[in-house]
């Protein structure tokens, strides 16, 4: 057995309500195996909760929907480059360490190198964020990450408006107890704003949720 949070929107703040879920667990890391542990962490939830349609946010997801809103798939377009770049590589291109970054060249690689470049672990502890010139307080903890992933998804129209039609969110490889940031988290945000008509109030904010 293991237990993952699922996401369930609310209108008002943090805008979401976890709910942690116990589900059978399958090893393994093929695609295959992942796949059959989102199904068992829906089925979970949804004999608990009753029929609620569920969308998996990640690369390992079996709706094209919730794979193309992975954070190594969704596009943030960024003006200083006048094209678009994965969310993920925006968000660890905006660290700034004690003792370093941000590194912007990370926008330039791909996400799981970007991830895994080894200053991100060499240069201290995370200490504030930074986007287009622009300032991010390193407190709450989640909120550059958020912001990053809500406005990309104001982006991307395309994708973002589909949103309406789940009732809530997981991350199969989100693990609250090693990670801070989640893309399932930051996507029930979102929704939320919208339905509480919140959104441009929260994006003026540069996702600052105490000011809504």
């Amino acid at each position: 057995m293991a237990n993952r949070p699922v996401f369930i929107c609310k209108e008002t703040k943090p805008f979401y309500r976890e709910v942690d879920v116990d589900f059978e667990f399958y090893p393994g890391f093929s695609l295959k195996q992942k796949q059959r542990c989102i199904r068992s962490l829906h089925d979970s939830y949804r004999n608990i909760y009753g029929d609620r349609k569920l969308l998996e946010i990640s690369s390992k997801s079996e709706e094209e929907l919730g794979a193309s809103l992975s954070a190594f798939h969704l596009m943030k377009y960024v003006p200083s480059l006048n094209r678009s770049v994965p969310v993920e590589c925006v968000f660890q291109a905006g660290k700034i360490f004690e003792n370093g970054g941000p590194y912007l060249d990370l926008m330039e690689l791909d996400p799981k190198s970007a991830r895994k470049d080894p200053r991100l672990h060499e240069s201290g502890r995370v200490i504030a964020f930074e986007f287009e010139g622009k300032r991010f307080s390193n407190e709450p903890k989640t909120m550059f990450y958020d912001y990053i992933y809500i406005s990309t998804l104001e982006e991307n129209y395309d994708l973002s408006d589909q949103l309406i039609f789940y009732d809530g969110f997981t991350d199969i490889e989100f693990n609250p107890e090693r990670q801070l940031n989640c893309q399932a988290r930051s996507c029930t945000i979102y929704l939320s704003l919208i339905r509480s008509g919140k959104l441009k109030e929260y994006l003026k904010s540069q996702g600052d949720v105490s000011l809504l």
